[in-house]
C-alpha cells in the first residue's frame, strides 16, 4: 500500500536529484532511501528510477507517481492545516437553532462574545420552536438547540444533553388603565373576568393549564406568535396576557403594566445538543458564550 511516507520520499527525490540528498533531508539514511524505493518498484512491477550518468532520473512511471505525490501532499497538508484550525477555534461553524425571545436576547450577546474571542468561528441560525428544534439536533440538521419547557412537560430527550441555563418566570401583562394596574402583584384567578391575547401554539396550551388550575378556562380573543402584536393588544385594552419576562427584556412598549404573576410559574431555558458535540472546540465555545450571555441576563 501507498504511504505518505512514500509519497515524501518521492517528492524529496524528485526536488534534489538524489538518494543521498533525500535521505539526509528526511533523516534517513542512504540504504533506507534506497529499500523504500526497491519495494515501490516490487509492488508496482516496474522501473521508478534509473542511473543516468553520475545521477538519477524518474522513469515514465515514477515521473507520474511524483506528480500524484506532490498533489496529494499538498491535499494532504491543506488538510490538515483546515483541521487544526478547527481544533484551535481559529475556524469552525456551528447550526443554532433558537426560538424568537433569545434569538433576540440572549443570542446577540452571544454571538459577539463569541466572534471576539474566537473570530473565525461562524455560527448560522435557524428559528424554531421545540419540540421542532429537538428534532432539528436529533436529526443532525443543527449542532445546538436552545429550548424552553414548561414545568408539566415530560422529559423526552432520551440521550441528548441538556445544559440548563436560566429560569425565566412569567409576568401578567395589562392595559395601562386596568383596574389591577396599581397591584404590586396580580393573582392569576383575579384575572378569570378578562379577555385574553395568546402567544405560540405551546405557550397557549401552557396559559390554559395554568388557569384551568387556576380554576377558569381564559377567553382567548386573540392568538399571534408576534410578541410585538401581543403588546400592542394589550395595549389598546383588547386582552390581558401572561409573558415571559425574557421576552421583555428586549422590546417592551411604555404604555402597558407588567406585573409579577401570583401563584408563580416559569419555564426552563436550556440547551439541547448530542453529548459527543461537547468535544467539538467550536460548540464547546458557543455553548460557554451562551452561558455567559445567560448570566448576564439574570443579573440585569
Amino acid at each position: 500500500m501507498l504511504e505518505l511516507r512514500h509519497l515524501r520520499v518521492l517528492r524529496e527525490i524528485a526536488r534534489t536529484g538524489s538518494y543521498s540528498s533525500a535521505a539526509r533531508n528526511l533523516g534517513y539514511t542512504q540504504p533506507a532511501i534506497s529499500q523504500q524505493m526497491k519495494a515501490l518498484e516490487r509492488r508496482y512491477g516496474t522501473p521508478l528510477v534509473v542511473r543516468a550518468g553520475r545521477g538519477i532520473r524518474f522513469t515514465e512511471a515514477g515521473a507520474e507517481l511524483v506528480r500524484h505525490a506532490q498533489d496529494i501532499l499538498r491535499d494532504v497538508a491543506e488538510a490538515e492545516a483546515a483541521v487544526t484550525a478547527v481544533a484551535n477555534l481559529q475556524a469552525g461553524h456551528v447550526r443554532l437553532v433558537v426560538f424568537p425571545s433569545v434569538s433576540a436576547t440572549l443570542v446577540p450577546a452571544a454571538a459577539a462574545h463569541l466572534h471576539r474571542r474566537h473570530p473565525g468561528v461562524r455560527l448560522s441560525l435557524t428559528e424554531a420552536e421545540p419540540p421542532e428544534s429537538v428534532q432539528l439536533v436529533r436529526h443532525g440538521e443543527c449542532d445546538l438547540a436552545l429550548t424552553f419547557a414548561y414545568p408539566e412537560d415530560s422529559d423526552d430527550l432520551d440521550e441528548l444533553e441538556r445544559i440548563p441555563l436560566l429560569s425565566d418566570p412569567f409576568a401578567a401583562m395589562l392595559p395601562a388603565d386596568h383596574a389591577l394596574a396599581e397591584r404590586a402583584a396580580v393573582g392569576l384567578a383575579e384575572l378569570s373576568g378578562d379577555s385574553w391575547v395568546a402567544g405560540c401554539p405551546r405557550c397557549r396550551e401552557h396559559l390554559v393549564q395554568v388557569c384551568g388550575a387556576a380554576g377558569f378556562t381564559p377567553d382567548i380573543v386573540f392568538a399571534t406568535d408576534d410578541s410585538l402584536a401581543v403588546q400592542s393588544l394589550v395595549a389598546a385594552g383588547l386582552g390581558v396576557a401572561v409573558v415571559p419576562r425574557l421576552l421583555l427584556s428586549s422590546v417592551r412598549r411604555d404604555d402597558l403594566v407588567v406585573r409579577p404573576l401570583q401563584p408563580a410559574t416559569h419555564r426552563k431555558i436550556e440547551m439541547v445538543t448530542w453529548p459527543d458535540n461537547l468535544r467539538v472546540p467550536a460548540v464547546a465555545a458557543t455553548i460557554r458564550a451562551i452561558e455567559k450571555a445567560a448570566r448576564t441576563a439574570t443579573q440585569t
